[in-house]
């Protein structure tokens, strides 16, 4: 950056023109030395570049007794905007000020009234001498007919143009071409002067612009990460935009579209959109029209508006229209107002190729966007078009979110009260169980006594020898139905004691081999008679375990008549005992195998339900002898399972009973 220049210092740089020296004749010394320390003074004491342009030209007008007096800067790379200072003789001034004859940029004077004093003059210098007489006519004589020039060098390149104007034919004293010479190098100075001036003006000027910028942004950034609804914030950030950008009214337009199919459209091709205006910002400029505008109720469609149509095809690009290319747009909607701000900014919202509406910067007077303007806007309007589309995926999201949580909620809903009504039908069930089983308590104790009665009186009656043949048969059957009755009794009071009481067993050391070979004795007789027989297979050494005698002896003998029951004539039930080891942990298998028809699938769930019994199966029985024997096993902290295994070429299956026991010793006991 260049430092703002001091005039305390031109007095220094006043001695650059001594390079530039001519030879004068000796009495022309003083009026060059007196106008030369004018000028050095004025450069060294004016307080602004235009003030000191001012003086100086009506300095060196007056000096050389001329009609007018134009000192203009020539552009550079330094400074692109020319400066100008022009006087004129009173006698001038108000002839000036009451016609209208001055030439334009478009009516050059003829070159043969321009003369340089200058010997480095060349053709190539008369446009740039017109150009500056052009910009410097005010306050000139409406009439030029002689024109004394000069280029003025600082740093090898011109930077001014001082001019001599006479408003009738005149010829220059070669006196006056060698004083202009010489006042030359102070006002190169003075030019050079005005453009550091107006460096260091367009350089702090650039400096605020983005100071201003980097607020906007910073204040953007800010707004972006606050948790405000949408609206709010496009309101927020479009006031920040506007107002960093000087402008004097700016709208954001949203569309919604109306054409489904609208992404396969042809890239020149408009679609149905409904633009609504969702936050508008008015500064200093007072319009009635702006004023009563309701942003809530504006909107139109994308179709009806010409100004909004060109945006849309220039998508990615910002669109800039002044009141001359308006000409040319078929029709603008009144939201935009253009007869109070005919210059109007607009940049497409968007995102992946879709526009999401427009970004609206107006101006009452013409605007020369800068670049650095232009990406901001850019940058403000990619921000913009992220927070909408993040806003309309989380509200979808929250949308899809809610309606899941419904959908849960009325699903969890549904559930309690399917819970209850199941909790209540539990209970029913639970209530009706315990009548069952009090019902069962109370009949099973009301049958089993009459049947005892029954069954003693028979027996006295058989001691007393008082019945023939046929009474004793008939007495028999009584007596084994008897019986059969107490013991179908039985059975339901001890399943129902199994199931309600859950009491540990009464272990005791049991001779394994010795308990089983005693219970198979009294089932030989039994299977014999349907040739049946029985094969025992055990360990070579003894077996002890630690069990409720009763309950094994009732499940084995469970086993073998279930197996006596249904096994075909002239078959083998097979009895193995195996001892076996797993993981630290010991267990009595106990197999039997026997010779009948298949248990299906179904029937192997069921079987050992109470009252439940295979499908075509017509053996006399009541349904508990298994249902008893799981209850036994479980009591034990045992297992049973049944296999049913089909044999080849057969109607047959192999049925296989699988009882398995913990809790035992191979050791016999001392």
């Amino acid at each position: 950056m260049n430092k703002p220049f001091s005039p305390s210092k031109c007095l220094d740089e006043v001695n650059l023109h001594k390079q530039y020296s001519v030879k004068l004749m000796p009495h022309q010394e003083e009026p060059v030395y007196q106008l030369v320390n004018k000028i050095n003074k004025i450069i060294a004491n004016s307080s602004t570049p235009t003030r000191m342009l001012q003086d100086l030209a009506k300095v060196i007008g007056v000096a050389f007794q001329v009609d007018g007096c134009s000192l203009v800067t020539v552009s550079s790379e330094v400074s692109s905007e020319t400066i100008t200072a022009s006087w004129c003789a009173e006698e001038n001034l108000e002839l000036s000020g009451a016609e209208d004859e001055m030439f334009s940029t478009e009516q050059h004077l003829d070159v043969a009234v321009i003369e340089c004093a200058s010997e480095r003059f060349t053709i190539e210098d008369i446009p740039t001498i017109q150009k500056c007489l052009a910009i410097g006519r005010q306050s000139l004589p409406p009439t030029i007919k002689a024109v004394l020039a000069i280029p003025t060098r600082f740093g090898g390149k011109n930077n001014g143009v001082i001019s001599l104007i006479k408003s009738q034919p005149y010829v220059w004293r070669e006196s006056q071409k060698q004083l202009l010479k010489a006042v030359e190098s102070s006002c190169a100075i003075a030019f050079s002067q005005v453009a550091q001036a107006q460096q260091i003006a367009d350089q702090n000027q650039y400096l605020r612009t983005c100071v201003q910028h980097q607020s906007l942004i910073k204040r953007l950034t800010i707004i972006s990460r606050t948790n405000l609804e949408i609206n709010q914030m496009l309101r927020l950030a479009l006031a920040s935009t506007a107002e960093a950008l000087e402008a004097d009214r700016g709208l954001l337009i949203l569309l919604k579209y109306t054409d489904p199919l609208f992404r396969n459209r042809r890239q020149q091709q408009i679609p149905q959109a409904k633009a609504s205006v969702v936050a508008q910002w008015n500064g200093t400029t007072e319009t009635p029209l702006i004023n009563q505008l309701d942003i809530s109720q504006i909107s139109f469609s994308l179709r009806d508006c010409g100004l909004c149509q060109r945006a849309f095809v220039n998508s990615g690009n910002p669109l800039i229209i002044d009141d001359t290319d308006l000409k040319d747009t078929l029709t603008v909607n009144p939201v935009f107002a253009i007869e109070a701000l005919p210059v109007v900014l607009l940049m497409p919202l968007e995102i992946q190729g879709k526009v999401l509406g427009f970004l609206v910067l107006q101006q009452a007077v013409a605007r020369d966007w800068q670049a650095t303007e232009l990406n901001i806007v850019q940058m403000v309007c990619a921000q913009l078009s992220n927070a909408i589309i993040q806003t309309q995926t989380l509200r979808q999201v929250q949308t899809l979110v809610d309606e899941r949580t419904a959908q849960l909620q009325r699903s969890l809903e549904v559930q309690a009260r399917l819970y209850e009504v199941k909790r209540q039908q539990t209970e029913q069930l639970q209530k009706l169980n315990d009548l069952k089983d009090e019902f069962l308590s109370n009949i099973s104790d009301r049958l089993r006594h009459p049947l005892t009665r029954i069954s003693v009186a028979i027996r006295n009656l058989r001691q007393m020898g008082q019945l023939n043949e046929r009474q004793t048969k008939y007495a028999h059957m009584i007596e084994q139905d008897c019986t059969d009755e107490i013991h179908l009794i039985n059975d339901l009071l001890k399943l129902q004691e199994l199931a309600t009481h859950n009491e540990r067993p009464q272990l005791e050391t049991t001779d394994l081999n010795t308990r089983i070979r005693d219970l198979s004795a009294t089932f030989e007789a039994k299977l014999a008679d349907k040739g049946i027989s029985l094969s025992l297979d055990f360990p070579d050494s003894p077996l002890t375990v630690q069990t409720e005698r009763e309950s094994f002896d009732r499940i084995l003998q469970e086993l073998l008549t279930n197996a006596s029951k249904y096994s075909e004539h002239d078959t083998v039930v097979h009895l193995q005992v195996t001892h076996q080891v797993n993981q630290e942990v010991d267990q009595v298998i106990i197999q039997v195998n026997n010779i009948g028809r298949g248990i299906s699938e179904e029937e192997a769930s069921y079987i050992f339900d109470r009252f439940r019994r295979g499908k075509g199966r017509w053996t006399p029985g009541a349904g508990l002898g298994l249902a008893l024997v799981k209850s036994l096993v479980q009591h034990l902290n045992g297992t049973i399972t049944v296999e049913s295994t089909p044999i080849e070429d057969s109607s047959f299956s192999t049925i296989c009973f699988t009882l398995t026991l913990p809790q035992f010793s191979d050791k016999n006991d001392s």
